[in-house]
C-alpha cells in the first residue's frame, strides 16, 4: 500500500484520533483503556453498551446504547467515530464481533482494533492450538473483507495479574493450598502484560499523529500499525520468576509451596480432553500451557520486537504487579470461567 501523507490530505484533516468508541469500556482491559484515554484530555470516549448492560461509566465518557440485533443503532453509535477498540467478554455470543465490524464499515469508521489482546497474530499453528484463533483471526478477516477500516491488533499475551490470579489452571498457581504447577521445568519466559500497560498502550497510540506529516517525517505514527500486528509487552517471565516475585511479595520461600511439574505436550493433551468434557478449566490449562511450549511461541518479542518505546511505555515492577494480583485475591477475586 503506497504512504499516506498528511500533506496530502483534504482540507479539514486534522492528522490526530479524538472520538474514540469502545465496546467493553467497562471490562478488564476497556475500562484501563478508558481511563488511559481520558487523561490526555484529547480524546472523546463513547462506550459503547447494550441495552439493560447497567454499567456505570466514569464521568466523561459519552454513552452510546445499542442493539446488536438492530445494526441501524450500532451504525448510528459509530457514525463519525475515527477508532473503534473492540474487547468482548469470553461469554459473548459468537457473532457480536462481526455485527459490530459490519456496522463501523456502514458507519465509515477508519480504524478498528478487533477482540484480540492476547495470542501472537502472525503465528497460525500458535493461534490455532491455543484455541484463540477462529476468534482473534476472525476478527481481522472480518474487518478485511468488508474494506472499508484499517485494523491494528493489541498482541500483549496474557494479562498478569488476572492470570497469576485465575487459578491453578493458567499461571498455574493455586494460592489457597499454596501449590504451583510448572509446565515443564518451570523456565520457559513468555511476554505477558498488566492491563495498565495495555489502558498505556492504546493512550500512546491514538496520541500519535495519524499520518507522517511528509515524506521527511520519520516519527512513529499510528499508520505505521495500519493492517499490522501492535506487539507491546509488560514482563518476560518465567513461571519460576513469578514463584520468585510471589515468594517475595508474601515473604515466603519455596518450602512453603507445594512445587510439581508437568510436560508440557502432555498437560496440553489433558487440558484439551478435559475441554472435550466440556470443562473450562480444560480450556485455560491448554490455551496457557501451549504458550508455555519450550519452542519460543510464547516469546514473541524475540521474533517481532516490541512497540514499547515508540509508544512511550514505561519498564514496569513485577513484584510491584504480583502485589496487585495478590490483592486482587485477598479481595474476593473469582474465576469468572470456572
Amino acid at each position: 500500500m503506497q504512504t499516506k501523507y498528511a500533506k496530502d490530505q483534504p482540507a479539514g484533516f486534522t492528522n490526530r484520533i479524538e472520538r474514540v468508541a469502545i465496546v467493553g469500556a467497562s471490562g478488564q482491559v476497556g475500562s484501563h483503556m478508558v481511563a488511559a484515554l481520558l487523561s490526555t484530555g484529547k480524546h472523546t470516549v463513547t462506550a459503547i453498551t447494550r441495552h439493560g448492560g447497567g454499567n456505570t461509566m466514569p464521568e466523561g465518557v459519552k454513552v452510546a446504547t445499542v442493539d446488536y440485533d438492530n445494526e441501524d443503532t450500532l451504525v448510528e453509535a459509530l457514525r463519525g467515530q475515527q477508532f473503534l477498540a473492540i474487547s468482548l467478554s469470553v461469554r459473548a455470543a459468537p457473532d457480536t464481533q462481526s455485527k459490530i465490524i459490519r456496522a463501523a464499515a456502514k458507519a465509515g469508521v477508519p480504524w478498528v482494533m478487533p477482540n484480540c489482546y492476547g495470542t501472537d497474530v502472525r503465528n497460525a499453528s500458535l493461534a490455532a492450538e491455543n484455541l484463540t484463533g477462529p476468534g482473534v483471526l476472525g476478527g481481522i478477516e472480518a474487518i478485511e473483507k468488508e474494506g472499508v477500516s484499517s485494523w491494528v491488533a493489541m498482541c500483549c499475551s496474557f494479562w498478569y495479574e488476572f492470570s497469576l490470579a485465575m487459578g491453578p489452571g493458567w499461571y498455574g498457581f493455586d494460592f489457597e493450598k499454596r501449590q504451583v504447577t510448572f509446565n515443564d521445568d518451570g523456565k520457559t519466559r513468555i511476554n505477558t502484560s498488566t492491563w495498565e500497560q495495555c489502558g498505556r498502550a492504546i493512550k500512546g497510540l491514538l496520541s500519535l499523529k495519524e499520518l507522517p506529516d511528509d515524506e521527511a517525517d520519520t516519527s512513529p505514527t499510528l499508520s505505521r500499525w495500519r493492517n499490522q500486528p501492535l506487539y507491546i509487552s509488560s514482563f518476560l517471565v518465567s513461571q519460576r520468576d513469578m514463584l520468585d516475585s510471589v515468594n517475595r511479595v508474601l515473604g515466603t520461600s519455596d518450602a512453603d509451596w507445594k512445587i510439581e511439574h508437568e510436560e508440557s505436550q502432555a498437560r496440553y493433551k489433558r487440558g484439551m480432553e478435559m475441554l472435550k468434557q466440556g470443562s473450562m478449566l480444560g480450556f485455560g490449562i491448554a490455551l496457557y500451557t501451549r504458550t508455555f511450549y519450550p519452542n519460543g511461541d510464547g516469546n514473541f518479542e524475540a521474533k517481532h520486537g516490541l512497540a514499547n518505546d515508540a509508544l512511550g511505555l514505561p519498564k514496569e515492577d513485577l513484584d510491584e504487579a504480583t502485589k496487585r494480583a495478590v490483592g486482587m485475591i485477598k479481595g474476593g477475586f473469582k474465576n469468572p470461567v470456572a
